[in-house]
């Protein structure tokens, strides 16, 4: 850092203190927010935590300030957090920004218009993210990570602070995706089934009215959510609202909903087209798609197995790995065909040891009982209309759709 004198110190923390009093008297929510955007970086606020850190006494100016004196809480811990953050003291710089911000909402209740929600939005992303670093910090000190979760209890403060009648609670959904990131950062998305209880059916919320960025973050959580319990036509809708309604201008934010939106389309017997893997770098599915098409076995496990990792922090591995049911029916149907072409009055009687053959080539090993095992599965879970003749190994096929499409329907396995 260059030499800052005193005197260029005073006028930097007066010039600020000047302009946070002109935003809160204007009631300019956007050139409040910018003031506190602690982790932003920008110029501006670097050199006003660099004057911080040379004029010490900020406190005695804030006092001095007639404009600013009944904003002194948010204030001097805000100066705190500044100081802190420019030293790199995630920790403290977290602690007192905290202190700022519990001193921000009791003043943001006062208000009667939602004039400040912008200044309240990037409290609740910077109080997150600044929990995110300071648990950092702690776990290489050694220390019990808590920091995170001490943000999602004030985020919880802020939404119950916006779950009222008045105009601010259409700020009530971005602090909800907020404190969905928090809870599965924690692993602990659970928690996130009482805030979902009031945004969808409390009377005071009407979803329509909230703004569209935030809808379209809310219901990718949620059909996330519903991917994790397993509920795919939920899921589907969501997460096809989300990609609907999202700017398609921000690719790397379609790539986030396609990959949880692809595994459930696979679900339902939907399958992606290559362009769109390809577009959105979602390669890894590729081989998954091929499977399904191919009724290769043996292409879905190696898929899962090379990008096993990828699919397991993105919490679509169990998800994928189900799909073994559908290629099951691919390969099945794929001999149905081919027997077909040979033998059409004999087409819909399968031998099970066709099917063992069929795999061996595949380089699965599975006994007739084993394949009869699965048959039944598919013919119970109704990929497959049929039934067996156990004395001759044979699974009898129906002469009218055999094979019958998931048609947007979940395989319950």
């Amino acid at each position: 850092m260059a030499y800052l004198s005193m005197g260029e110190a005073h006028r930097r923390i007066t010039d600020y203190l000047n302009r946070f009093s002109d935003a809160v008297s204007t009631q300019d929510g956007a050139s409040l927010k910018n003031l506190l955007s602690l982790s932003s970086n920008s110029p501006a606020l670097l050199s006003l935590a660099d004057a911080l850190n040379v004029f010490q006494d900020f406190n005695r100016l804030i006092k001095q300030s007639d404009n600013d004196s009944q904003f002194g809480e948010i204030l001097v811990h805000l100066f705190r957090a500044f100081q802190s953050y420019r030293i790199g003291n995630s920790i403290d710089s977290y602690q007192a920004f905290e202190k700022s911000a519990n001193a921000f909402i009791q003043e943001f209740r006062n208000w009667d218009t939602a004039w400040a929600l912008p200044a309240l939005y990037v409290i609740a992303y910077e109080i997150r993210v600044l929990a995110e670093r300071a648990d950092k910090e702690l776990a290489s000190n050694g220390k019990s990570p808590e920091k995170l979760k001490g943000a999602g209890s004030f985020l919880m403060k802020v939404f119950g602070v916006l779950a009222g009648k008045g105009p601010k609670r259409v700020g009530a959904l971005y602090v909800t995706c907020q404190l969905f990131k928090v809870y599965f950062k924690l692993g602990t998305v659970h928690l996130c089934r009482s805030v979902i209880r009031s945004i969808e059916t409390a009377r005071i919320f009407d979803f329509e009215e909230f703004p569209k960025r935030d809808k379209v973050a809310y219901m990718y959580y949620t059909g996330r959510l519903e991917v994790f319990n397993e509920n795919f036509p939920a899921a589907d809708h969501k997460l096809s609202y989300a990609l609907k309604h999202c700017n398609p201008q921000r690719e790397a934010n379609t790539r986030m909903i396609l990959k949880y939106l692809i595994p459930v389309k696979l679900s339902l017997g939907i399958l992606p087209n290559d362009w769109l893997l390809e577009k959105y770098n979602l390669v890894e599915y590729r081989n998954v798609v091929q499977a399904l098409k191919r009724g290769d076995l043996q292409l879905l496990r190696h898929a899962l197995e090379e990008h096993e990792d990828r699919f397991l922090r993105s919490g679509v591995y169990l998800v994928l790995e189900k799909l073994e049911l559908q290629v099951y029916q691919r390969l099945i149907k794929k001999i149905y065909f081919i027997q077909k072409q040979k033998d059409p009055v004999k087409a819909h009687q399968l031998k099970l040891e066709v099917i063992v053959k069929a795999l061996k080539w595949l380089e699965i090993a599975m006994d007739v009982d084993e394949v009869e095992c699965i048959v039944a599965i598919l013919i119970y879970q109704n990929l497959v209309k049929g039934y067996f003749a156990h004395k001759s190994k044979v699974v009898v096929l129906s002469k009218q759709d055999p094979f019958p499409k998931l048609n947007g329907k979940p395989v319950n396995s």
